[in-house]
């Protein structure tokens, strides 16, 4: 049998480009997030709303920067166009991707592209609620992320709104006032609390409803009307209840449901004796690829 001399395969080798790894090779790890508690409105008289920096819950899709990429929850890198990118600063921020109240279906379906969408993306803002590892307390951290988007100078990079109220009627007025527009609710953020990563009681989302989020684990099939169908979504949450969430399906996601295995964001009125949520209904699909 003939031998191939070593050398030339060699040089061959040197000569051939190396191999493109695909984005799904190396998937960073999700990055350390501050992670709010919920806080019911019929609650509201529990907190002192004068020592708290107050704004809007923007329903958007969360995404942080570490100077270099913009990524999910999840740790998979968002595909923005490069003028996007370029105005962010070199320091590490946590904030919401954001095209306005009740855009989140219009806004999810373009972070999921794989390529960005330029003039799509004229419309996404970037709304900075945090720095991540700043050594400053929260009011100390508005200063410098308002200070961070003046400095950028343009439309798609803004700090959100945050401000201070006086007492729990103005609080219910504010919260009010979000959810008439159309608006999710309020986030509350104490004003001398440091930067931490995990749930923390520094920080309090305050919505007319209680919300959590669930795995999928199976598509259930629809009787009757919905013969062929999703009927409903079984799901388990972080803590292991397991549970059919049908309700506020469309019939879009009936025939197209949310993927085994990701996660779902789903609203109830309380639990029951069992600890399984009353009357929940889909909202969205919370995870993105």
């Amino acid at each position: 049998m003939m031998r191939i001399p070593v050398f030339p395969l060699l040089a061959l080798a040197l000569l051939l480009p190396a191999p493109i790894a695909s984005a799904s090779d190396a998937v960073p790890a999700p990055p350390a997030l501050m992670l709010a508690e919920r806080l019911a409105a019929s609650d509201m008289a529990a907190i002192d709303p004068a020592v708290w920096w107050v704004s809007e819950k923007l329903d958007g899709v969360r995404a942080t920067w570490d100077g270099k990429r913009l990524r999910l929850r999840s740790g998979a890198v968002v595909a923005a166009p490069a003028w996007f990118l370029a105005a962010l600063p070199p320091v590490a921020l946590d904030g919401e991707l954001w095209m306005g109240r009740r855009s989140f279906d219009r806004l999810a379906a373009l972070v999921r592209r794989n390529a960005p969408e330029d003039e799509a993306w004229r419309a996404v803002r970037y709304m900075l609620f945090d720095l991540p590892g700043a050594p400053e307390d929260f009011s100390g951290r508005v200063e410098r992320m308002r200070r961070l988007a003046a400095a950028a100078g343009v439309p798609w990079l803004q700090a959100v709104a945050q401000t201070r109220v006086a007492d729990r009627a103005e609080l219910r007025r504010r919260f009010d006032d979000v959810l008439r527009g159309g608006g999710e609710g309020l986030m509350l953020h104490r004003a001398d609390a440091r930067w931490t990563p995990g749930r923390s009681a520094a920080l309090l989302k305050l919505v007319p409803w209680l919300d959590d989020e669930a795995r999928v684990l199976a598509h259930l099939p629809g009787k009757g009307r919905l013969h062929g169908l999703t009927g409903s979504l079984l799901v388990e949450t972080a803590d292991g209840r397991r549970f059919r969430l049908g309700s506020g399906l469309t019939d879009a996601l009936r025939r197209k449901p949310p993927a085994v295995g990701s996660l779902v964001t789903y609203r109830y009125r309380e639990l029951t004796p069992h600890g399984l949520p009353r009357f929940p209904r889909f909202l969205r699909v919370r995870e993105l690829p």
